[in-house]
């Protein structure tokens, strides 16, 4: 059987996650069909999504990791995963960034795709925990003095808050928690480890948890950057409830029931390359 070249090896993957955590297992097999692949295409990617810990080969075909509500996987590992949802999702995210207004960016994949999005949006000023988001920024700035241009013109001014680092690249703990008290934000954009109506907004990190709290606190406005699977994920420590949130910019893979369970509680729900959803409030 010829390989689908229709669909990227990424897109092809995260197909499989869903259907082995809708699932709870799924068969080399039926993957094949499913996917119209090859076995050796099936094999190869369940072996990606192994070393990536997010299922468990078995014979004959894989299951999913049954994740530790205090397991935090690091950024690489999380960068791998749902490319396609979280490019979508930062280009719908950025376009509810206001030029010349103070944005806050909690650390997280989604947050460093996004922040790569908000190089075009002029005049912001950025307060970030995020190691790797402000990479993004200073690289930019970097490469502009590089080729003897000189800061572009309405480039961001960023801030990064001081901490102690985890797996995520994030800085987190009593230094980051009094710089992030002590500000105001238009709009924070805040990725999460988890989502759902019992536990809120949650991560494993202790620690990042109440670094979160204070960025929610200091925001006038709240917006989720959330692929659909990281809905009904519940983490150690919940640090904002769904009606702390104003918007969640997620991908068309949340199912409809999610989607109308979520529209309950926040006031806009944006599935990226659909319509927005703004609740009647």
């Amino acid at each position: 059987m010829s390989d689908n070249h229709n669909l990227l090896a990424e897109q092809r993957r995260a197909l499989i996650l869903d259907e082995v955590r809708r699932r709870g297992g799924v068969r080399v097999n039926e993957l094949t069909r499913k996917l119209n692949v090859s076995d050796m295409t099936v094999r190869r990617d369940l072996d990606a999504l192994a070393r990536l810990g997010v299922v468990e080969k078995v014979h004959g075909g894989a299951v999913p990791v049954a994740e530790a509500s205090t397991y935090e996987p690091g950024f690489e590992a999380k960068s791998e995963l749902e490319l396609s949802a979280k490019e979508d999702i930062a280009k719908a995210a950025a376009a509810m960034a206001t030029p010349g207004t103070a944005i806050g960016l909690a650390g997280g994949t989604t947050a460093f795709t996004l922040a790569q999005h908000l190089l075009e949006v002029p005049d912001l000023t950025v307060v970030t925990n995020s190691v790797r988001v402000a990479d993004v920024f200073y690289n930019a700035q970097r490469s502009a003095a590089l080729g003897g241009v000189g800061p572009r013109p309405g480039a961001a001014t960023v801030v990064l808050t001081g901490g102690v680092r985890t797996p995520s690249d994030t800085l987190v703990g009593p230094v980051a928690d009094a710089a992030v008290r002590s500000l105001h934000f238009d709009v924070l954009f805040l990725g999460v480890h988890g989502i759902s109506v019992e536990a809120g907004l949650s991560t494993p990190n202790l620690a990042e948890a109440e670094t979160n709290r204070h960025f929610v606190r200091a925001a006038r406005r709240v917006v989720v950057v959330a692929d659909h699977t990281k809905w009904g994920t519940v983490g150690l420590s919940s640090f904002a409830s769904l009606d702390q949130v104003d918007a969640l910019v997620t991908d068309p893979g949340l199912p409809e029931d999610a989607r109308a369970e979520i529209s309950e509680y926040l006031p806009e729900l944006v599935v990226a390359g659909e319509p927005s959803r703004t609740a009647d409030i």
